[in-house]
């Protein structure tokens, strides 16, 4: 390892957008942990992203902070003292060094600007930019010049093998706790109908990301025809009208079949109850890197505003399923046209990939693949 890194006693880990961002961020911070075993590890990250970091057994401690550069669409108010009180709290919490994990278009120059602030020594972060004295230790991936894009997780983990840090556990790390474990087993055993049991979480903060709600409602359908499964419907407390959508789309002895758990469950609470269920359903979101991290087979309905193998479910069997269109890739919030890479996605596709999924009930949950860039291929479904 880095001479500089070695021994150090305490580490900020900067993640400061989304769920799922953190999630395939977990590795990393195993590598940190395993390099520096010692270390009291602080987690700087999102409201939402502190869920999962107080999940993570790697992590000691998490302070949340609402980046105003990271959500142009969360319309923070300026306010220079926001900012202020985090350099001053980070300043007297003594760093000895800052790790800045990111994904690719964005930047780490302002969070790296923090962390200088702050007076902590070593910052280590990926740049394309030139972001003079503000990192002491400039990653330049690649795929960020020739297009190639790895894994998210592979991107952070190379970050931190720049310095040296490594782990032979490349999982993602989520530790349900015993309590949210119990919850959903009584949930569970509350609608016990027979069949196999399918978590369907129809939203996502991101609307470009989003699938038709009249498509969830057909698959809810086909799940409850095809497969006699009871569905179980997540989300937060803003995304019951879309749930209570999709079940009264449905006919009244279906209906049955779904239980939704909009804004009453916790975060943990919702992470057991993926665990105990045979399938996740969902697009591009959070609940997809959820369903990696506790070893449940998940369907993803990709929008292809990203690249698909940048954010494929993490080491667990999968299907990605999108529409390949002129426009893909567009990083875009909100799709200017009809969301043809999501609403050109066949149903019974769909169903099948469910099945096929349900089907293969004897693949060792977790079992990571030998070759990634195979995976992508074998695993994602794309219709030219």
């Amino acid at each position: 390892m880095d001479p500089a890194w070695v021994g150090l006693s305490r580490v900020l880990l900067v993640r400061l957008d989304n769920l799922g961002d953190v999630l395939v961020t977990t590795p990393a911070i195993r590598a940190v942990r395993h390099s520096l075993p010692q270390a009291h590890l602080t987690l700087l990250c999102s409201p939402v992203g502190a869920q999962v970091g107080r999940l993570n057994p790697d992590i000691d401690e998490v302070i949340e902070y609402q980046a105003p550069w990271m959500d142009p669409w969360s319309q923070l108010e300026c306010d220079p003292a926001r900012e202020l009180h985090l350099v001053e709290e980070l300043r007297s919490a003594g760093f000895d060094a800052a790790i800045i994990f990111t994904s690719f278009r964005q930047s780490c120059v302002a969070a790296a600007y923090l962390c200088y602030l702050a007076g902590i020594p070593l910052r280590l972060g990926a740049s394309v930019e030139g972001p003079g004295s503000l990192l002491t230790t400039r990653v330049k991936h690649d795929g960020d010049y020739t297009g190639e894009f790895p894994h998210e997780v592979m991107r952070s983990i190379e970050l931190v093998a720049s310095v040296g840090m490594q782990t032979d556990d490349l999982h993602l790390r989520l530790r349900v706790p015993e309590i949210a474990h119990h919850r959903s087993a009584t949930i569970l055993s509350a609608h016990a109908a027979g069949g196999p049991r399918i978590v369907v979480h129809p939203g996502c903060s991101m609307p470009a990301r989003t699938y038709p709600t009249e498509g969830f409602g057909a698959i809810v359908d086909r799940l409850i025809c095809d497969f006699n499964a009871t569905v179980f419907l997540t989300g937060t407390e803003s995304e019951a009208p879309l749930v209570r959508t999709i079940q009264d789309s449905l006919k009244s002895t279906r209906r049955s079949r779904t239980v939704s758990l909009t804004g009453t469950i916790d975060f943990a609470t919702m992470c057991g109850l993926i665990e105990a269920c045979d399938l996740t359903i969902c697009s591009n979101t959070g609940p997809a890197h959820v369903s990696a991290a506790v070893g449940t087979p998940v369907v993803t309905l990709f929008a292809l505003t990203n690249p698909p193998h940048q954010w494929s479910p993490w080491m667990v069997p999968f299907r990605q399923l999108f529409q390949d269109v002129s426009c893909r890739i567009c990083y875009r919030r909100v799709c200017p046209y009809h969301q043809e890479c999501l609403t050109l996605v066949p149903i019974d596709e769909i169903v099948t990939a469910a099945g096929e999924l349900l089907n293969e009930s004897g693949t060792e949950r977790g079992a990571p693949e030998a070759v990634l860039g195979a995976a992508y291929e074998r695993r994602a479904v794309c219709r030219a």
